[in-house]
């Protein structure tokens, strides 16, 4: 690799932008504990199994998707009731509480909001702490036995530099133990990582992109005809933040039942209704909480509004996604038509009928071109997005003490068809991530992401659905950035 010698204030810009991008202590805990899969009794579930990074820390299992949505726990035999909501850009979500204003439920975490916050002060924390001790997820009998096992983990010892020594004794203290794990999971969720603001469309907001006139069309239609940007707040704020793409309200919107829950299968232990079973959502949640009939009738049947960033994020073309609270649609294309049609085509029931909205969708007037317009401008809210301009420009590694990408080349043909391979090594072990982009930057496949071991390597790609064309191989470690250039001819 060619060296570059670079003025010293220049590579002190260059070091503080990329010390910027780090990790903090408490936020590398929370990612150890949201990747241990020895967190789940018996071994083997992590949390990321059910909120994976490829994914828009969503559901990253296609044929589950496709078929059920709704993900199983560690124990086979048991399942949740809902399908994954994604992890990431939730860490603004205020503390459960009722807008007199607005006359609506804002906050809380969970489709049903029941990770109020109210406790520890931070909705993520709270939701943190439930699947763990979850008989349908993770299966942990109690949280003494979580703390016991982060106190046997090769992280024991940064768990008490971030916080202090004797955090970790979980024979004195559990539920202090337990309070940290949640809040170290929190700093995770709401760090850079999870959350990058890195979509075409936060591109397009700071004058780096151009939407393509479809998208768009997409944009106007989002913001104005079809009123999606009513809950999923599209604007810059006042300080000019990125937009969630959400208002953390809740909303029934009609969805039909899924058939195929796994759910209504499960013994009367976890499902007292079986098959008669329905989502009463935060209505449901209040009732529970003891609120009065009148507070939480009309919130029966409403789950929260989801962030619609990351919504077709998928490591591939052909990978199915699941949308609606219990993954009923399975592409963005029907749940769109059933926004614009629920109330004149033939649909089945509502899941719940009660407090269903009928202000907003069902009677949207769209046209068919207009449904895809709209898709193809929520498709530019994936995280991931490099300008195809800067893609195709050779690579420039900025060498560092210790290297970690030293190698990145073709191992296999190029052109190639219908796989090629390729061959990198790191000098140290590290987080490393192989994407692969389109010429118009998104993200089609994703080769690697996560902890590789210091030395060679190689990774294969055979494209499925892709059409002929110029792609880019982009290898991302440490403070490395190296990018190919591919041409798969069909």
């Amino acid at each position: 690799m060619k060296k570059i010698i670079l003025p010293l204030c220049l590579i002190f810009v260059m070091f503080l932008t990329l010390s910027a991008n780090d990790l903090t202590p408490i936020e590398l805990l929370g990612k150890n504990l949201f990747f241990d899969k020895n967190l789940s009794t018996p071994p083997g579930m992590s949390c990321a199994a059910c909120h994976a990074p490829e994914t828009g820390f969503t559901g990253p299992d296609s044929r589950i998707n496709a078929e059920t949505a709704v993900y199983p726990g560690i124990v086979m035999t048991r399942s949740g009731n809902r399908k994954p909501p994604s992890a990431a850009y939730g860490g603004d979500s205020p503390v459960l509480y009722f807008d007199e204003h607005e006359g609506l439920w804002l906050g809380g975490m969970f489709w049903d909001g029941r990770a109020t916050g109210s406790t520890l002060g931070d909705p993520l924390a709270e939701q943190a702490r439930g699947p763990f001790l979850n008989p349908l997820e993770q299966n942990n009998p109690n949280a003494k036995l979580v703390c016991s096992k982060i106190a046997k983990s090769e992280y024991a010892d940064l768990f008490e530099e971030v916080w202090g020594p004797g955090s970790l004794d979980y024979v004195k203290d559990v539920a202090g133990t337990y309070v940290r794990i949640a809040r170290s999971i929190s700093a995770y969720e709401h760090s850079a990582e999870v959350n990058p603001f890195s979509s075409k469309y936060d591109a397009y907001l700071k004058g780096e992109a151009e939407l393509t006139k479809k998208e768009s069309d997409g944009l106007a239609l989002f913001e104005g005809k079809a009123m999606c940007s009513g809950c999923h707040l599209s604007e810059a704020g006042e300080n000019d933040e990125p937009p969630l793409f959400t208002d953390f309200s809740y909303d029934n919107l009609g969805i039909p039942k899924n058939p195929d829950n796994p759910f209504y299968e499960l013994p009367k232990k976890w499902n007292p209704a079986g098959k008669n079973w329905v989502d009463p959502g935060l209505g449901g949640f209040l009732m529970a909480a003891g609120y009065s009939e009148d507070v939480y009738a009309p919130e029966m049947g409403k789950q929260k509004v989801p962030t619609l960033r990351n919504v077709d994020r998928r490591p591939s073309e052909d990978f199915v996604k699941a949308y609606g609270h219990n993954g009923y649609f399975k592409s963005l294309d029907a749940i769109v038509h059933f926004y614009n049609t629920r109330d004149v085509e033939s649909w089945p029931a509502a899941e719940f009928p009660m407090n269903v909205n009928s202000d907003e969708l069902g009677d949207l007037g769209l046209s068919t071109a207009e449904e895809a317009a709209i898709v193809a401008f929520m498709k530019t809210l994936s995280d991931g997005y490099y300008d195809p301009k800067e893609m195709a420009k050779p690579s420039v590694g900025i060498v560092t003490q210790p290297a970690s990408a030293t190698l990145f080349e073709m191992a296999g043909p190029n052109p190639f068809n219908p796989s090629t391979m390729m061959r990198y090594a790191i000098a140290e072990n590290g987080v490393v991530t192989i994407r692969v982009f389109n010429v118009i930057g998104q993200v089609v496949d994703i080769l690697v992401d996560g902890l590789q071991s210091a030395g060679s390597h190689t990774v294969s790609w055979t494209p499925a659905n892709l059409p002929s064309g110029t792609y880019f191989v982009r290898l991302e470690a440490d403070d490395q950035i190296l990018t190919r250039k591919l041409l798969l001819v069909r």
